[in-house]
C-alpha cells in the first residue's frame, strides 16, 4: 500500500514573520537569497544532525533567518564556538538580534578564511563542519570551486561539508569532487521541508591504509 506524504511542517509562532523578511529579501536578490522560503525544523535539525556528534567548532555559511543556527545551538554547539556568515544586509541585522551571543558576520562565504582568521573564537584549519545553506546549484563551476577552497582550509583533515539541495543528487559535480579530493554522501532528507531537501556530507577522501 502506498503510503501518503507527511503533511508539511506549519511554520511555529513567530517564523511567520521571518518568513515574510526572507521572502522579500529573495524579491530584491533572488541570486544570493537561494530559496524562497527559509528551511523548515525537520531541515535544521538534519542539517545539525549531519555536522557529527563530535563537532564543537561550527561554521555556517548563509544563515538567513537563523533556523539552522537555532538547531545548531540546540544540538549543543556553543555561541562562541558558532559563526554565521550572511550577505544579505537585513537578513545579517536579523540575526544579530536574534543571536547576540553568536558570532554573525556580514561577508561573502568566498572570503572563508580571512573572517575565521579574524573571527573570536574559531581558527583556521580547525573547524569542525560547515553547515552550509548557500545554492550550490545556482553557481558555476569556478564559483563553487571557490567557495570549497576555501572551505577545505578551515576545515579541519577529517572536517565536514554539509549541504542542503532541493535535487536529489550532491550539487557538486563528480568532476569538480574528484579534482577536490572529496567524496559525497547523502545522509538523510526532509520531505516536511517546502520545497523538499536533501542533505549531502562532502569530505576529503580518506587514504588507503589510514582510519
Amino acid at each position: 500500500m502506498e503510503l501518503a506524504p507527511p503533511p508539511l511542517e506549519p511554520p511555529p509562532p513567530g517564523d511567520l514573520e521571518s518568513a515574510f523578511k526572507f521572502f522579500r529579501q529573495w524579491l530584491r536578490e533572488p541570486r544570493s537569497v537561494a530559496a524562497l522560503a527559509p528551511s523548515g525544523r525537520e531541515l535544521a535539525r538534519h542539517m545539525a544532525a549531519a555536522c557529527g556528534r563530535e563537532a564543537r567548532r561550527v561554521v555556517e555559511l548563509g544563515g538567513g533567518t537563523g533556523v539552522v543556527t537555532a538547531a545548531l545551538l540546540e544540538r549543543g554547539i556553543a555561541p562562541e564556538r558558532l559563526l554565521v556568515l550572511e550577505r544579505n544586509a537585513d537578513l545579517h541585522a536579523h540575526l544579530v538580534r536574534r543571536f547576540p551571543a553568536v558570532d554573525v558576520v556580514r561577508a561573502d562565504a568566498r572570503e572563508l578564511v580571512e573572517v575565521v582568521r579574524r573571527s573570536r573564537g574559531l581558527a583556521v584549519g580547525r573547524v569542525d563542519a560547515i553547515a552550509s545553506g548557500l545554492g550550490l546549484v545556482t553557481m558555476g563551476r569556478a564559483e563553487q570551486r571557490a567557495l570549497l577552497v576555501q572551505a577545505l582550509e578551515v576545515l579541519r583533515p577529517a572536517g565536514r561539508f554539509v549541504q542542503f539541495t532541493y535535487v536529489p543528487k550532491c550539487p557538486l559535480s563528480p568532476e569538480l569532487r574528484a579534482e577536490l579530493g572529496l567524496e559525497a554522501r547523502r545522509v538523510s532528507w526532509s520531505l516536511r521541508n517546502l520545497p523538499p531537501a536533501f542533505v549531502y556530507v562532502l569530505r576529503r577522501k580518506r587514504r588507503r591504509g589510514r582510519r
